[in-house]
């Protein structure tokens, strides 16, 4: 079907691409299901408040979601999964800049008291300079851009690297004594770095390997959950790790990580090439579906 190739769910030829509309309609639903809930008052008594929270959220969860489309790309091998990533650091920075013009908005837009805040509330100043770094991410994931930056634009695009742990310290420290969801973004944080690493140092991409990752990553989950709760709360930190490992009372994060990271093993088995190692297709240029996050 053709369409207007500037479209975000047209592909470069102008044809609809059914993997970009489907993106396409994931990203906007969060928002149109948050700007419902808030005019239909399921946000009371602090709608603007819950708004905040859940556009925040909804950042954080698409930034992840698009660190993790260069991973799946390999393991799976889908080459045009690469089609989306653009689409979903931008939405993730969209996500981010609303989340903070609400928070202008629950300041009065009184511009002098959201700097003062900003500068004196560390978990502002970290979700700030999150959010500084989103923008200039999705400034340059242009063509021009890329053109413009030429190898740079790999080198300033791996700053997802750093942007994603401020992002995260700024959820849990908002988050204050819930953590629950904070912990599982970084252990899928951390499964996306593992496999970036596993990538950087020719490690096989076979079912085996990444087996062990997530094993390791669900370990290291569980050992951030614990760590945190046991300084934040006093609670000795032989019972928060007791907790963690049980699955009677309540799946804790950790295990959520290794169960993901379980299925991302799985899917190499179903679709890797023998040997491990992805099919080397003829290079591409660099182009805007691309930018937004590096691989």
């Amino acid at each position: 079907m053709p369409c207007a190739a500037k479209l975000p769910w047209c592909d470069r030829a102008g044809r609809l691409s059914p993997l970009k509309l489907v993106t396409f309609l994931c990203v906007l639903a969060p928002g149109i299901w948050i700007a419902w809930s808030w005019a239909m008052g399921w946000y009371a008594p602090k709608p603007v408040t819950e708004a905040i929270h859940q556009t925040g959220l909804w950042a954080v969860r698409l930034i992840l979601a698009s660190l993790a489309v260069t991973p799946l790309r390999r393991i799976g091998n889908w080459p045009k999964l690469i089609l989306i990533r653009r689409m979903l650091g931008v939405a993730a920075f969209a996500y981010v800049a609303i989340h903070f013009a609400l928070y202008c908005l629950d300041q009065g837009f009184d511009l002098g008291r959201v700097a003062s805040e900003i500068v004196l509330r560390i978990y502002l100043t970290i979700g700030f300079v999150a959010l500084f770094g989103l923008a200039v991410l999705a400034a340059t994931s242009t063509d021009a851009m890329i053109r413009r930056l030429g190898r740079r634009w790999q080198t300033l695009h791996r700053a997802v690297y750093v942007i994603t742990p401020l992002a995260l310290v700024h959820f849990y420290l908002q988050s204050k004594i819930d953590v629950t969801e904070a912990v599982l973004m970084t252990g899928l944080f951390g499964l996306a770095f593992a496999y970036r690493l596993m990538h950087r140092f020719a490690i096989p991409l076979k079912a085996l390997q990444l087996v062990g990752a997530a094993i390791v990553t669900g370990g290291l989950t569980a050992i951030v959950e614990t760590i945190w709760y046991a300084a934040t709360t006093g609670a000795p930190w032989q019972f928060v790790l007791e907790a963690n490992l049980d699955v009677e009372t309540t799946i804790r994060p950790a295990w959520w990580v290794m169960a993901v990271g379980l299925g991302i093993a799985l899917i190499a088995v179903v679709r890797l090439p023998q040997g491990g190692k992805p099919r080397r297709a003829a290079p591409l240029p660099v182009r805007a579906e691309e930018g937004a996050t590096s691989s």
